[in-house]
């Protein structure tokens, strides 16, 4: 007999982010007076480390860290996982807003970003003249 797994895989499921970087900028997304706030989840990073641009209606938020290493050290490890390099990534659409709206600030591990909301255009009905 064949696992259901099979038969019922998700389509999406290679989409995934590696697995070592599930626990990483998860975030939550809630609107709070006339603009959006995304609070973000990165810990082990520095505000150094954190870099935001805003490029064609897009937030890219990146967080890169490079460990040193020390020559001076003299542990022979037997395992290192706290001294490596690690990157991450996340992008939202944010529409066509400037990079002065944007406000940010990092304390204790969490990103909070406000972005204003963009302002939906009202649509206007137009009669179009046909001609003779």
């Amino acid at each position: 007999m064949l696992p259901s797994r099979i038969f019922f895989d998700n389509f999406f499921d290679d989409f995934e982010p590696p697995k070592k970087f599930d626990k990483m900028m998860k975030c939550d997304i809630y609107e709070q007076e006339g603009k959006y706030v995304i609070e973000m989840d990165i810990p082990g990073f520095n505000k150094q480390d954190i870099n935001m641009e805003l490029e064609d209606g897009y937030l890219r938020i990146s967080a890169e860290k490079k460990s040193e290493s020390n020559e001076q050290d003299d542990k022979k490890y037997v395992r290192r996982e706290r001294h490596s390099y690690a990157k991450c990534e996340r992008s939202f659409y944010v529409g066509n807003i400037s990079e002065d709206d944007v406000k940010a600030k990092f304390t204790d591990g969490i990103l909070e970003i406000s972005v204003p909301k963009e302002e939906k255009k009202k649509e206007t009905k137009k009669t179009i003249m046909i001609e003779d």
